[in-house]
């Protein structure tokens, strides 16, 4: 392998992060792929028809632009949507969140008021609080003065939030955003979750990369590698003796994997926390070739980013609790992306792409194909006509695409308050002796953001001089 300082295992956003990291520090890196192609969540490719361009998985990004480690990296492209998020209901009807907050307020008409009672204190301080959720420690209850508004949200679950508002769109605008957490509407701290992403939308936005989320990969692997560092794709590690002796050992992979490699490198109580992780819910994905836009029924989602399908808050409610009693919902909670809108590149002229998925029970094997194009052909009258081709992905094939979407959980696990609070969690970034874990199963979690292993790189650098 030749002469490394360090070696990061995965070349997911956090892996490569950390081999950003650590190469700004002075360290001579190797990254260790399994995979033929680098990114793990970021990349691109061609899955329907030649000349349509689509994301494997993560595609819009609340956290990227707002992310302080992709601040520090040149050259990302990002792309703005004309409307960040929105959420059709029946007969036309439509919540929608602006960039603009004072849009939004208007937007909301009866529930504007609340809303900006709500939102409008986390806006204000957008930068301390971002910064604060993606730090290594988790935000607590009681920090008023550092995290205002969120820190009054706390545990509260979206069931509670949502009672704030009276209207349909309002209170499915929480729903919405709160299943971004794969999690039961009534569990504690998906209120929080649905105000963190409210916040995100009117202070940097939801964008989106233009050619691709791919090229967040690349940019971070041009870094690492016009610094004297390697990247190695198609080998599998599966013990740290396959690695050089005196590097540091980043691992960009769920526990179960870390406790493979590592072994006993680390002590029987970290072996023991590696040993109790669970995986969460899973996804089912489908990319769609489009002869022409989504027939949205309301006159905003065509304009959209990003676009909440799933109905009424008691709908996406019932939805979310189906999947975490292993059933699979008959109407599930769709997330929709409409790329090519914003980036013509990525369909041939007067085409367009269509990304989206459902929840689904872990290690899920039913084909949601129906029920998701039920669900758009609901809010989009026609849609189904528009269909060129389509790429569908389970929950197993989502495993072999990425080994850290363990049952076809894209989160790095379940949502559970230890995890949330990040209780125990930032003191471990470190595994053993020169073993570090980077993964989204340390904080701060999920999302396209690289502070995962930013901080795992951070420690190590203070751990070792």
């Amino acid at each position: 392998m030749g002469s490394f300082d360090a070696v990061v295992v995965g070349s997911g956003p956090n892996g490569l992060a950390a081999a950003v990291e650590l190469t700004r520090s002075g360290r001579r890196v190797l990254v260790v792929e399994s995979s033929d192609s680098i990114g793990g969540g970021t990349r691109t490719a061609e899955l329907t028809l030649p000349g349509f361009i689509h994301d494997v998985c993560s595609a819009i990004h609340p956290f990227g632009a707002a992310s302080p480690f992709f601040k520090s990296l040149d050259s990302i492209d990002w792309i703005h949507p004309t409307v960040p998020v929105t959420h059709p209901l029946d007969n036309g009807r439509v919540g929608v969140l602006h960039h603009d907050l004072d849009a939004t307020v208007r937007s909301l008409g009866a529930d504007g008021p609340a809303y900006r009672r709500l939102i409008g204190p986390m806006v204000a301080r957008s930068d301390a609080l971002i910064d604060r959720v993606l730090a290594p420690i988790r935000p607590i209850p009681g920090d008023i003065l550092g995290l205002g508004r969120l820190a009054i949200l706390g545990a509260v679950p979206a069931s509670v939030l949502a009672k704030t508002f009276r209207t349909k769109e309002a209170r499915a605008i929480i729903a919405g955003l709160a299943a971004h957490s794969i999690a039961s509407m009534s569990t504690p701290f998906t209120g929080a979750v649905a105000g963190t992403f409210a916040t995100t939308v009117h202070s940097g936005g939801w964008p989106l990369v233009r050619g691709g989320s791919q090229r967040i990969a690349e940019l971070m692997a041009g870094t690492i590698l016009a610094s004297g560092g390697e990247i190695e794709t198609g080998r599998t590690i599966r013990s740290i003796a396959e690695l050089p002796r005196d590097a540091v050992v980043m691992l960009d992979v769920m526990p179960p994997a870390a406790d493979e490699i590592a072994g006993t490198d680390m002590t029987t109580a970290t072996r023991r926390r590696m040993r109790s992780w669970r995986s969460g819910p899973g996804v089912f994905k489908i990319d769609w070739a489009l002869d022409g836009p989504v027939p949205w029924r309301d006159d905003h989602s065509g304009s959209a980013g990003t676009v909440h399908v799933g109905g009424t808050f008691a709908e996406i409610a019932a939805s979310e609790r189906q999947v975490q009693r292993g059933e699979h919902p008959q109407r599930p909670f769709v997330l929709v992306a409409q790329q090519s809108l914003f980036d013509p590149d990525r369909a041939p002229a007067g085409n367009q792409t269509l990304w989206g998925y459902c929840h689904v029970p872990s290690g899920s094997n039913v084909d949601m194909t129906d029920a998701i194009e039920a669900q758009i052909e609901r809010f989009a009258p026609g849609f189904r006509d528009r269909i060129l081709a389509r790429h569908t992905m389970g929950t197993s094939a989502y495993e072999v695409y990425n080994p850290n979407y363990v049952g076809g959980n894209i989160a790095g696990g379940a949502l559970t308050t230890r995890r949330f609070l990040g209780l125990g969690a930032s003191r471990h970034y470190r595994l053993g002796e020169r073993v570090y874990l980077c993964s989204s199963v340390t904080p701060p979690g999920a999302g396209v953001h690289g502070m995962c292993g930013y901080h795992a790189a951070r420690a190590a650098v203070r751990d070792r001089g």
